[in-house]
């Protein structure tokens, strides 16, 4: 999938996907395949906020805590790391977050580039921070 000059890899296991990969960095569209795939270009045109197809988180159970915390950050808006720590239970973990984000396997379902630091800077983000200011406002742009 392409629009937006993003890449999108989709990996699926028994009919789950198990990772969702971003690449800042064009490529021919073939058109999506799978459901996920549908609604992850719907996301990329600006038409989805949410996502139906079935997914499975992987992680240590502290890193799914962080995964579900950073699912309830709503489009278009931003948290901190503290605030997904409190949210997964763990207050003061808030350097943790960061860790467990950086392994986050599935880009953009769990939206982490929505979480910022605690003065709003944009920090932390494996595709880089300029991906990361492209995501936030392509939703801004979109809410």
């Amino acid at each position: 999938m392409c629009p937006l000059s993003l890449r999108i890899e989709v990996t699926q296991s028994d009919g789950v996907v198990t990772a969702v990969d971003i690449v800042d960095a064009p490529k021919k569209c073939d058109g999506p395949k799978s459901k996920a795939e549908r609604e992850l270009l719907d996301y990329i045109r600006g038409e989805r906020r949410y996502f139906e197809f079935p997914y499975r988180l992987r992680g240590t159970d502290f890193q799914k805590r962080v995964y579900e915390a950073t699912r309830l950050i709503p489009y278009g808006e931003t948290r901190s790391y503290a605030w997904v720590a409190l949210k997964a239970g763990s207050p003061k973990a808030f350097r943790a977050v960061g860790q467990a984000l950086n392994k986050n396997p599935l880009a953009i379902v769990v939206p982490c580039h929505r979480v910022i630091g605690k003065n709003g800077a944009l920090v932390g983000f494996g595709g880089g921070v300029s991906l990361k200011q492209k995501l936030l406002a392509h939703e801004r742009k979109h809410c």
